[in-house]
């Protein structure tokens, strides 16, 4: 257990000024983002100059930012208790949610938690299973794990193999969870380009995946430009065996080789080149999706799953470099996309990237049916500056239902976790933080909150690095939303939280 540090007061001169203008002018040179933006099977490291480390030594001694891992937090939030990694030792992804349990991802497969009593989860079982990123999710007896690496076959003991050759394999793995202390491995399907996330559009007989990938390459033989879809995967209830692509819906019609999406560098410079999707939010009770799909965001609709069709797409060329994720506003009438400057694995929380960039877009439904309209109001972005290193940008989160007011938790890396305020679109307010402090004051490693989640009145962190944190918040803003009591969430399946589950 991670013991509990006074709260302290930050102050915010950081400055980095040198690292972040030159990094900045990297990531604006830099054109596309790479295969896969996130971290990549092996964590990266990357060296910081002498002036820079002792830049991140003074701010900590200068209380600017908390020293290494130190835990802080605002006054109304309690870090509850922190599980570390054990037999699953990866880097730890993504987390979905059952009746009791939580499952996390992990590049090297998943761990199902007993939360029943949150501030004492207890490990149910620990699958083995390498593949980046482990994307995951559950519905009723089934749990969907996505495999963006090239591997030597579809199975729990493949290798690595390199994307070039024709045997290769990425996709989906689908496995039974009816015995949460025995998963069994029970289909696979292969996807175009891997599976980099993946959402559940869930039915009663059958449950609809529409799987995330990008970055096609003519020496890839699965994964041929032009890519500018998603690949929709139909899976039965009672014989997930069954399972099989139904469809590849083109969301980025247009000529030449990569589609009709945004075309990056050099046209744009720093925003990537759309060629798929890296993930999408689908709100159900809505027929309702949003896709973040590199250099666009869409909203599209799913009235027929198997056939989703685009309503709107916007682009931000001056302040977005890679569209990652979307929630939508319990009403439907907003959506906030994120952007993952930096892939991830880059120091973006500072004065010199400033508050527009590696930030959330808050965007407004405008008008109704095939009128609407998503219409930009504002960014938010952490008030916190971070160390040169440590990693920081916008990444996964979900709303806390509170009726009449519009309120996120979201996980910002090494930037900790942040519950936030944006019913005025217009003006976004950060309510409560969680962080830890940089792992080292002399090289940036990759590490910090992936996502960060509500469920059943708590938050749940999923630490790169460090493990699985559970956090309390106590706020008279946000304590009416511990009286939603859900019996699943996966959060990129976004339930209508006051007609789908009980109150």
């Amino acid at each position: 257990m991670i013991l509990l540090h006074t709260t302290r007061v930050r102050r915010r001169r950081l400055g980095v000024a040198a690292a972040a203008a030159g990094l900045l002018a990297t990531m604006l040179a830099a054109g596309p983002a790479a295969a896969i933006p996130d971290p990549g099977d092996a964590t990266a490291r990357e060296g910081i100059s002498a002036s820079e480390s002792a830049e991140t030594r003074s701010a900590i001694r200068d209380g600017e930012i908390p020293g290494v891992d130190e835990v802080v937090h605002s006054d109304n939030i309690e870090h509850v208790t922190n599980i570390p990694k054990d037999a699953i030792t990866g880097t730890n992804s993504d987390l979905a949610f059952q009746g009791r349990y939580a499952f996390a991802g992990n590049y090297d497969g998943f761990v199902i938690y007993d939360i029943s009593n949150p501030r004492s989860p207890k490990t149910v079982s620990q699958v083995l299973c390498p593949g980046s990123q482990n994307d995951i999710t559950v519905s009723g007896d089934l749990l969907f794990l996505s495999t963006d690496s090239s591997r030597s076959d579809n199975s729990c003991n493949s290798t690595s193999q390199p994307a070039t050759e024709k045997s290769s394999w990425e996709g989906m793995k689908i496995f039974d969870i009816s015995d949460k202390k025995n998963p069994k491995y029970v289909a696979a399907v292969e996807t175009a380009c891997g599976s980099h996330t993946h959402t559940l559009v869930p039915e009663r007989r059958n449950v609809y995946v529409y799987v995330s990938s990008y970055s096609p390459n003519a020496a890839f033989p699965d994964c041929q430009p032009p890519h500018d879809g998603i690949s929709v995967i139909k899976v039965p209830r009672k014989a997930p065996e069954k399972s099989a692509i139904v469809n590849f819906p083109v969301l980025f019609p247009g000529e030449g080789p990569d589609g009709g999406g945004n075309p990056g560098s050099p046209t744009n410079p720093g925003v990537s080149k759309t060629t798929g999707c890296h993930d999408i939010t689908v709100l159900p009770s809505k027929d309702l999706a949003a896709g973040a799909c590199m250099g666009d965001g869409i909203l599209f609709d799913i009235e027929d799953p198997e056939h989703p069709r685009v309503i709107d797409r916007v682009q931000d060329n001056v302040n977005f470099a890679f569209w990652h994720s979307a929630s939508f506003n319990q009403k439907a009438n907003k959506v906030v996309f994120t952007d993952e400057l930096g892939g991830g694995s880059a120091a973006t929380c500072n004065a010199e990237i400033g508050p527009n960039r590696g930030a959330d877009g808050i965007y407004d439904i405008v008008g109704k049916g095939d009128k609407r309209k998503l219409v930009f109001r504002s960014y938010f972005k952490i008030p916190r500056h971070q160390a040169a290193t440590e990693n920081c940008v916008a990444h996964n989160g979900s709303l806390i239902p509170v009726k009449g007011r519009d309120i996120m938790v979201q996980a910002w890396y090494q930037g900790g976790v942040s519950v936030w305020d944006f019913t005025d679109s217009s003006k976004p307010k950060e309510i409560a933080y969680f962080e830890r402090g940089p792992l080292s004051t002399d090289r940036l490693s990759v590490a910090g909150s992936w996502s960060a989640y509500y469920y059943n009145g708590y938050i749940y962190s999923n630490d790169m690095s460090k493990g699985f944190d559970v956090l309390k918040i106590s706020d008279r803003r946000t304590d009416a939303g511990a009286k939603v009591r859900m019996h699943e969430l996966n959060v990129q399946t976004q339930p209508d939280y006051f007609d789908d589950f009980d109150d």
